[in-house]
Formats: structure tokens, C-alpha cells, sequence
């Protein structure tokens, strides 16, 4: 149970209703992440706007990366309930439950491709300490084949999870084996 209250789908009316029907031609289901802006139905609306442009919009880098980020940045901040939607969301690609679970231990104790390894570096620094990003940080992921749109959408992942992060942290976001399960991805 989250620390505040939830509009649940059965008792959802209005505009609360409208929203969880279109997420859920969407997504598939209701994510309790989304659930728990129901009280603040347009937040939870353009929340979730950004979630499908930044995870599903066009972009350079492919789903698996943006999975990938995902679960790296919740890992850094030990939440959870992100982690285990994205690591989900993430052995839908990597089908390697094994291999996802020592990413979550150590991202660094698993062989990555060089490229894949610098986007993660940034991002855990950028997650981590956000005021020590330097211009060689950007020459290093141009090095590695990122283009400039590329590197912005990794900046963007990095930093909505790391805000989604706190909403689930910050207000109790459960998840259980059921809930993290049968998205469209």
C-alpha cells in the first residue's frame, strides 16, 4: 500500500477514468506508478506523456539501451519498485533473467559492449553526482558513436528515472511479481 491515498480503477470517475482507459491501450495495464498521481489526474497525464516519448518515442537508441539506463539509475537509488519493472521490462529484450540480475548487482561485473559501458558510466555519475559532469564526459560518449540527439535522450532517461525514482521512494510505490508483469512493451 502506497503512503497516501490511490484512485483505484473500479471507483475511478471523469477525468481519472478517461486517463486510465487511454494508459491502458497503451500500456496494457495500470502501473501503481501511475496509480499513485491519480489524485492529480493532468500530472499523472503528462507524466505519462513524457514516460511513452522518452521509452517508446523515436530516438537513436534502441529500447534495450533505454531499458537499460532505466534500470541502472533505479539501481543507484535502490528503488525497487523501478528496478523490477524495468528489469522485467529489460530481460523482455536480454530473455537472460541471470545476466539482468547480475546488472542489478554490479552493471560493471557483467560484459557490456564499450559503448554501452560509457552511456552507463555517465549515467551513474549523472545520477550520483550531477554537479561533476564536464564536457570530456560528452567528448566521451561522442567518442563511443553517440550522436548529440543521442546523448540529450540519454541525459533525458537518466534524469526522468532518477525523478520517478523519487515518487516511488518518496510515497511508498508498491509492486508485486503480478504488477510488474503483462505491459506492452
Amino acid at each position: 500500500m502506497p503512503w497516501i491515498s490511490v484512485v483505484d480503477e473500479a471507483d475511478a470517475t471523469g477525468k481519472v477514468k478517461r486517463i486510465y482507459e487511454e494508459i491502458l491501450s497503451k500500456r496494457g495495464k495500470i502501473s501503481n506508478i501511475m496509480k499513485i498521481h491519480s489524485l492529480n489526474p493532468d500530472a499523472m497525464k503528462e507524466h505519462m506523456k513524457l514516460y511513452l516519448t522518452l521509452m517508446f518515442g523515436s530516438s537513436g537508441l534502441p529500447r534495450e539501451e533505454r531499458e537499460l539506463i532505466a534500470v541502472v539509475v533505479s539501481t543507484v537509488n535502490r528503488c525497487e519498485y523501478c528496478i523490477n519493472h524495468h528489469a522485467e521490462a529489460l530481460n523482455h529484450y536480454w530473455k537472460n533473467n541471470e545476466l539482468t540480475q547480475k546488472l542489478i548487482q554490479d552493471y560493471k561485473s557483467i560484459t557490456l559492449p564499450d559503448r554501452k559501458c560509457k552511456m552507463l558510466d555517465y549515467v551513474v555519475k549523472l545520477t550520483k553526482t550531477p554537479y561533476a559532469i564536464e564536457q570530456t564526459d560528452i567528448d566521451s560518449l561522442q567518442k563511443s558513436g553517440f550522436s548529440d540527439e543521442d546523448i540529450l535522450n540519454i541525459n533525458l532517461i537518466t534524469c526522468y528515472f532518477n525523478f520517478v525514482n523519487r515518487i516511488a521512494l518518496g510515497l511508498g510505490v508498491n509492486f508485486s511479481s503480478d504488477e510488474i508483469k503483462g505491459y506492452n512493451y
